[in-house]
């Protein structure tokens, strides 16, 4: 298992460099750059532009360089820490993420604990009781989940909460705390707000993994292993949780490869909805703004959280099941 660790760290290295150079030209494929963007807002809201500023602009931010160094610069300045400057906020890169990634994480972390909890034991009761009232109701609101996109649900929340509780669900914070500085009132007022996202975003997840469990579980059931200890007078609840759930829940733990990822930035549409400080409007944002140091930073932050979500994938996979042995029929 440590060698294969080792294995997989060392190929992380060739693969995030591959990452950033896909990325650094996908950026770029449009054309024009960011200047160009700004300009033509400038042409439309009817401002002068100043050639001798866009000039300094050019040069400071090296967009008047061929693309290889403006690549090797951007990575070489990534490398040491330095995420470079958004031209669409005239801020550092790091400040910009270092205000949302806290916030996302948050949400995010909240939300992964929150499908899990609830899609696992809902999971496991549909799959006993297969076919009863109760499994048909679940599998009717599970559909009605997954066909329902987070965005919507998050509208339609907004209408009903204006139009009959006359009240606003939107942001994180009330008014009053939106621009104060942190404060245990603060904090206190975020939880107050956070179980609106949650409860959102997680709604699609919830729905999914909980047809994933079911049928991986009815599968489980019907094996022989499951017969042959019901056989010798293990009790049922302890059969099903020791030995057909550990197997039946794999596809959750494979899914931490994707999901560290999409919980940055999958909520991007649902976060604009719902008026939320987090990375996604941002990310959306600099790709359409074409603000390369921004968006190429998100991008491979998003990267570094796919390789290492994979990784720890692989080895909670090898904790849960022990069917899966990391090294040891190498030459298998």
């Amino acid at each position: 298992m440590l060698a294969y660790i080792i294995r997989r760290l060392l190929t992380m290295i060739p693969t995030l460099v591959a990452i950033s150079i896909i990325s650094f030209i996908i950026i770029q494929l449009p054309p024009g750059d960011f200047l160009t963007t700004y300009v033509a807002q400038l042409s439309v809201s009817g401002e002068a532009v100043d050639q001798a500023e866009l000039d300094a602009l050019r040069d400071r931010f090296g967009l008047d360089q061929p693309m290889y160094k403006q690549y090797l610069l951007w990575a070489w300045n990534f490398i040491h820490g330095d995420f470079g400057h958004s031209f669409e906020w005239n801020k550092p890169v790091s400040a910009l993420v270092g205000e949302r990634i806290p916030l996302t994480i948050l949400i995010s972390t909240c939300t992964l604990i929150f499908t899990w909890v609830v899609s696992i034991p809902i999971g496991i009761y549909s799959a006993v009781r297969q076919y009863s009232w109760v499994d048909y109701l679940l599998t009717f609101v599970g559909f009605i989940g997954l066909a329902t996109p987070n965005f919507l649900f998050a509208l339609v929340l907004l209408w009903f909460s204006y139009s009959y509780l006359g009240m606003s669900i939107g942001g994180l914070f009330s008014p009053q705390f939106a621009e104060a500085p942190w404060s245990l009132a603060k904090f206190l007022d975020l939880l107050q707000h956070l179980w609106i996202p949650v409860l959102i975003v997680g709604t699609g997840h919830t729905a999914k993994f909980i047809r994933i469990i079911r049928g991986n579980l009815l599968d489980e059931l019907k094996k022989p292993y499951v017969t042959a200890a019901r056989a010798k007078g293990l009790s049922e609840i302890r059969l099903i949780l020791k030995y057909p759930v550990r197997v039946a829940i794999n596809p959750l733990v494979s899914t931490i490869g994707w999901t560290l990822p999409e919980l940055i930035s999958g909520i991007a549409i649902t976060a604009v909805v719902l008026n939320l400080p987090t990375s996604g409007p941002l990310l959306l944002s600099a790709l359409m703004s074409q603000d390369m140091q921004l968006a190429g930073s998100f991008i491979m932050i998003l990267s570094f959280l796919t390789v290492v979500g994979t990784l720890l994938s692989d080895i909670l996979l090898a904790w849960v099941d022990p069917r899966i042995r990391f090294g040891a029929r190498e030459g298998v």
